[in-house]
């Protein structure tokens, strides 16, 4: 029996690498809402005071029209869930940085993770630190760095001048210092870490690929 995947975004454009991945076994339906990015953007109260009401709203608004499995793309999103206030019901969330993280934790030379949107940053690197801890795992050594002025170009539906540029930062990144491994923390960047990895015939780490492991491994279940 297919299961569906109920799939919450801040953009559109992440729909597609959404699509790319899913094994078969899933009927996918798509949720997008750019508008608590925005929000959180004019008003940086809002992330403490009521974005995370607006994810949870989602969550079980997608509960309600029938999910069985709920994956969060946006890792701000993820950080704004307060995990405690899941209601009992609620069918299971998987966190798109959580596969991400397992990765990461794998890796024993520094690191630099690489962001466009720097309201994530924080609230993503804790939950490393947190995730590092839980699974009992040698904290890796990681250096956060914001790709600058450069969100806003996918929030305004510029995806071909958001990759290029973000391309062009992480093949400078990659052939600056060969011995650091270099990764993207957010989905909207894995089409440009896999170009960039393909000019430098280096592996740039992203998001998607941990994703769509587990993905093979929760349709084989």
């Amino acid at each position: 029996m297919a299961l569906k995947l109920a799939c919450l975004h801040a953009h559109e454009s992440n729909i597609g690498y959404i699509q790319g991945i899913a094994p078969r076994g899933f009927i996918l339906e798509h949720y997008v809402d750019p508008g608590l990015l925005a929000r959180i953007g004019r008003d940086p109260g809002f992330a403490r005071d009521g974005a995370g009401d607006r994810v949870l709203e989602q969550l079980e608004w997608m509960a309600a029209a029938g999910a069985d499995v709920i994956l969060i793309t946006c890792t701000n999103y993820i950080a704004l869930l307060d995990d405690s206030r899941l209601p009992a019901g609620l069918p299971a969330v998987l966190k798109i940085d959580e596969p991400f993280f397992e990765e990461v934790c794998r890796i024993r030379q520094p690191q630099l993770l690489l962001f466009s949107n720097p309201a994530t940053v924080e609230g993503t690197m804790a939950r490393l630190q947190a995730y590092a801890e839980a699974s009992s795992c040698t904290t890796p050594d990681v250096r956060a760095e914001v790709v600058p002025e450069l969100f806003s170009l996918i929030m305004a539906g510029r995806k071909k001048d958001y990759e290029d540029a973000v391309t062009a930062h992480l093949i400078r990144k990659a052939e600056s210092d060969p011995r650091l491994a270099v990764s993207v923390a957010q989905l909207s960047m894995a089409g440009a870490a896999e170009r960039a990895g393909l000019e430098t015939g280096r592996q740039i780490g992203d998001p998607l690929r941990p994703l769509a492991r587990a993905l093979e491994m929760l349709a084989a279940t």
